[in-house]
């Protein structure tokens, strides 16, 4: 199973509604991406917190159609 990228991008968008994100493939199948994900909501939070704000948005989709996601996350500055 494979997800596309708009699907993720989507999903953040949907459960962290300000975050700007940017997906982009680490291998070209749809299955392997890394994501950028900029949100207000991560204002004092740890970097550990952030990322589960993110897995949180992402649900079931991950470890399931969503493989692998290798994730930077940040507050803007």
């Amino acid at each position: 199973m494979a997800m596309p990228s708009s699907e993720i991008e989507r999903l953040i968008k949907q459960g962290i509604p300000d975050a700007k994100v940017e997906i982009t493939a680490l291998v070209d199948d749809n299955d392997h991406w890394a994501a950028t994900v900029t949100s207000s909501e991560f204002a004092g939070k740890s970097k550990l917190q952030q990322h589960q704000l993110v897995y949180k948005a992402l649900g079931d989709a991950m470890g399931g159609a969503l493989h692998a996601l290798q994730l930077q996350t940040s507050a803007p500055k």
